[in-house]
């Protein structure tokens, strides 16, 4: 607990010291987001508000978990730094997409195959990583492994498809200040709860989820809350700076990994389940758009501009969308402790 809290607080200071840091730095030299303008016209206001935010979230979780580990004594193990790593590495996949829209001052950095071809790089070095360096099952898993066998090839396919479909979800969830952030923090939050609680039973019954580095999966979990929570003290709307891609895609890349790391696949989409909707939206949008030759489902895709377009405020559309991310991540914790329930009484 003590090292949970520990890499907590340090994520927060040096995310939060980061952040401000980064917003000075950035506004000094006039390097500012450019906004689509095919988007809300409230949004025109926002244009030149300091990007790549990110760099701040990615660099207080790792430094988190590292000076955490250091001062508590914690053991590094193979299973966090891989989840670190994968963090990191989606985070620089962001950092040169956000580096190259604020140069070129528009609001497409690399293009779609470049971009694709450095996530499908982190995520299937982590998957393969994964695969070689840690006894993580291979099975299929909901609140634990199945006995529905991918099989090493199949496991590692189906990592990569969690991770980039992850990632692209948040990325395509982060138009509001702090919508992001602000739920990414309940969800980080949930796979604090379920590796602590895992590994708690590790110590009565091993074998009901086999996950030896629960614990420091736990801490890269609460190190990505810290730094989500110092982050948003200057996200929050009206936004000082914005996360950008460095920041959508490390945080997606997160939660898929300690969603492989815990056997906890699909209660991923409940506990992202914000992300999920989001997604859905986008394409529902444009699959009825080409059924219907040219009508629109939603006012504007993804749904979080459709509520502003009808005239919600941006900080009421944000609070709704928080509020149902922390219900979706009760509901998938309350299923992982049902499911162990179930579990515990059918055990002799």
């Amino acid at each position: 607990m003590i090292r949970l809290l520990t890499a907590a607080g340090i994520a927060f200071a040096l995310s939060a010291l980061g952040t401000r840091l980064l917003i000075d730095l950035l506004m000094k030299r006039r390097i500012g987001q450019p906004i689509r303008t095919d988007g809300p016209q409230g949004h025109q206001v926002k244009a030149g508000t300091p990007t790549m935010g990110g760099l701040a979230i990615v660099f207080g979780a790792v430094a988190g978990y590292f000076v955490s580990h250091l001062l508590i004594g914690g053991i590094f193990t193979r299973s966090g730094l891989l989840a670190i790593a994968a963090i990191a590495g989606a985070g620089l996949v962001g950092f040169l997409d956000d580096w190259i829209k604020v140069t070129s001052e528009r609001n497409l950095g690399l293009t779609s195959r470049m971009k694709m071809l450095g996530l499908l790089t982190v995520a299937f070095g982590f998957a393969i990583a994964v695969q070689v360096w840690t006894s993580t099952h291979t099975e299929l898993a909901f609140t634990r492994f199945t006995s529905l066998d991918l099989g090493t090839v199949g496991w590692v396919l189906w990592a990569v498809l969690l991770v980039i479909g992850s990632s692209n979800a948040v990325n395509l969830t982060d138009g509001l200040d702090g919508l992001a952030a602000g739920s990414g923090i309940f969800s980080f939050a949930a796979y604090v709860l379920i590796g602590f609680w895992i590994f708690r039973q590790a110590q009565t019954r091993p074998m009901l989820y086999d996950v030896p580095h629960a614990l420091d999966l736990a801490v890269v979990g609460v190190a990505m809350v810290g730094a989500l929570a110092g982050f948003l003290w200057f996200n929050a709307a009206p936004a000082e700076i914005f996360m950008g891609d460095t920041g959508s895609l490390a945080i997606g890349t997160g939660l898929a990994a300690l969603a492989l790391l815990t056997n906890t696949h699909l209660l991923l989409p409940i506990i992202g389940g914000i992300y999920v909707a989001e997604t859905l939206s986008v394409m529902l949008q444009v699959v009825y758009f080409k059924a219907t030759d040219g009508k629109r489902l939603f006012r504007m895709a993804p749904v979080h501009h459709h509520f502003e377009l009808k005239g919600w405020a941006e900080t009421k559309v944000i609070i709704r969308f928080w509020l149902i991310a922390g219900g979706l991540t009760t509901v998938a914790l309350g299923l992982f402790y049902a499911d162990w329930v179930s579990a515990v009484e059918l055990s002799p």
